[in-house]
């Protein structure tokens, strides 16, 4: 198993929260895993991106051209963070919608779909990851890993945060 991932947005975003997610996931799983917490101004409000590289890597930093998934919680990150998709990679982002690239996208605006109530818009990134979850087939893990996952990291918040995947998967069904 090779997967690998760069998430990106800005700060304040939990951006760090799904390299945690992630990591969880593929350590139950007894995968390898290397992740970069952050790239950028995470503590102003300013540009974050995070790499995950999942199975036999050794340097952490993705390159250019080879991320098979980028997640975009805010569309003019993930542009800025498109030199690290391979041709033929999957895109998941918040946005109306996004330039025509050499990759299959999915875009979904998000924050419309917080202000209009669907879910609360701290829950931002389990939403886009949810999204990711019912539209990236290859994706290497499942609902119940992630669940999980979350569960582990913060066992209070949990509860709405399931009710916040849950509500991104039904709409990435439609």
């Amino acid at each position: 198993m090779k997967y690998q991932i760069v998430v990106a947005g800005f700060g304040g975003q939990g951006v760090v929260f799904l390299v945690k997610v992630l990591s969880i996931c593929a350590a139950k799983r007894g995968y390898k895993f290397l992740g970069t917490e952050n790239h950028g101004m995470s503590q102003r409000g300013g540009s974050v991106s995070s790499h995950i590289k999942i199975g036999d890597f050794y340097n952490p930093l993705i390159d250019f051209s080879q991320a098979d998934l980028l997640i975009g919680l805010d569309k003019d990150e993930a542009v800025l963070n498109l030199p690290y998709l391979k041709r033929g990679g999957k895109v998941v982002v918040n946005a109306d919608e996004f330039p025509k690239i050499d990759a299959d996208v999915f875009a979904v605006n998000a924050n419309r779909l917080a202000e209009e109530g669907l879910f609360d818009a701290k829950g931002l990134n389990v939403f886009m990851l949810g999204i990711t979850l019912s539209y990236v087939k290859d994706f290497p893990f499942s609902v119940d890993e992630v669940k999980e996952a979350i569960e582990e990291i913060n066992p209070k918040f949990a509860p709405q945060n399931f009710e916040i995947l849950q509500k991104a998967l039904e709409y990435g069904k439609n």
